[in-house]
């Protein structure tokens, strides 16, 4: 059983609207990232999509709003990954997490087109897991 810790989550009882909302937010950036020829756009959206697809099924899942803290990314993607049952979101989430992560703070990441490619395809897999658990 998935542990929410109340450090990231607290309870809230999400009404359907709720998580449809959720999941719209992270299809349209799937989208985006899906059009944009910029590989670092391509990335960056992907990411986003991720972390927003995690919260969804989080939602969903736990009945447990994620908490805007230091760290709530990472346990994003570790209920994500155990949910799931899928230890890979954890590693390549936490690894796309560390990337962007040192494009904001340590002076820039250069992702190659192949990169963007990559996370893109993996994230559209997860994607089809949290839509078959959202059912």
């Amino acid at each position: 059983m998935t542990q929410f810790e109340s450090d990231y989550f607290q309870k809230f009882k999400f009404s359907p609207n709720q998580i449809t909302r959720y999941f719209d937010g992270a299809l349209r950036d799937l989208e985006i990232a899906r059009k944009d020829k910029f590989s670092e756009v391509r990335f960056t959206y992907s990411y986003q999509a991720l972390i927003k697809a995690g919260i969804t099924l989080i939602a969903k899942t736990g009945q447990v709003r994620v908490k805007s803290t230091t760290g709530h990314h990472v346990k994003i993607l570790e209920n994500m990954s155990e949910i799931l049952q899928n230890s890979d979101i954890m590693a390549i989430g936490n690894a796309m997490r560390m990337k962007r992560n040192y494009d904001f703070y340590g002076g820039g990441e250069s992702i190659s087109e192949k990169e963007a490619d990559d996370y893109l395809k993996f994230v559209e897999k997860v994607f089809q897991m949290v839509q078959k658990q959202l059912r």
